[in-house]
């Protein structure tokens, strides 16, 4: 595991630039806001989260950190942008969230500080941002507690999720800023499911995350084209 700053510079100016509309529902983090019910939903029916301690990777704004703290957990976030998690901690005394912190820092430091540390990881819309992804997912098994539960999300990489991720969501739609994603950084299942399996976490299953532009609603589903979530558990035996 790499400890030095797996991080790409361009990336975090990108959304530095952007944090203080990280909580505007209606501004450019609208599709995350849209989508963060059904993400924490579905890592509730995982893992129950009530009394849970879970970090949440390239945390952002907190918008899942958040709603994880109000879940019941004992919510950290970290991330490298020091502009995003100043509005993370400024929303968390507005909204008068407990249970929840944020640190600057990567994943891979954190894994050296605090080892089998969490009961639940979570990394969401991070691993197509750096440099190293197989580092972060290495990060965050080390990071779990041995049965734990580490959950990722992030962009396929085929044509169709070109099309509708990149030319459809930010050149057609404007759902996102222009250049928030890089089709080469996108990770296909299979690969993803290959890091995790090196840095010793099972497998369990995967979804996919469609949205329809007729209702403008997001949906959960088997379709793993474009955007997807995997999920998968450290074994209890694990050394990690």
């Amino acid at each position: 595991m790499n400890p030095t700053i797996n991080a790409d510079p361009a990336e975090l100016a990108k959304f530095s630039d952007l944090a203080h509309r990280w909580w505007d529902a209606d501004g450019e983090f609208r599709p995350l806001h849209q989508i963060n019910p059904l993400r924490l939903a579905w890592i509730n029916g995982l893992c129950p989260l009530n009394g849970k301690t879970v970090l949440d990777v390239g945390c952002g704004g907190g918008i899942l950190t958040d709603s994880l703290a109000r879940s019941g957990a004992v919510a950290t976030g970290i991330d490298l942008s020091t502009k995003a998690l100043r509005i993370a901690q400024l929303h968390a005394m507005d909204a008068e969230t407990h249970n929840v912190s944020y640190r600057e820092i990567s994943a891979e430091a954190m894994a050296l500080e605090q080892p089998a540390a969490f009961d639940v990881v979570t990394c969401m819309e991070m691993l197509e941002h750096v440099p190293d992804p197989a580092s972060v997912v290495q990060a965050c098994a080390t990071l779990v507690k041995p049965g734990g539960w580490v959950c990722f999300s992030t962009l396929n990489r085929n044509p169709k999720s070109f099309m509708l991720a990149i030319v459809g969501a930010e050149y057609v739609l404007n759902m996102l800023p222009r250049g928030t994603h890089e089709y080469a950084k996108m990770i296909r299942p299979s690969e993803l499911a290959g890091f995790c399996r090196n840095a010793g976490l099972n497998v369990s299953h995967a979804r996919g995350l469609s949205f329809n532009p007729l209702t403008q609603k997001y949906a959960l589903n088997n379709d793993t084209s474009v955007n997807y979530l995997l999920a998968t558990q450290k074994p209890a035996e694990s050394v990690l």
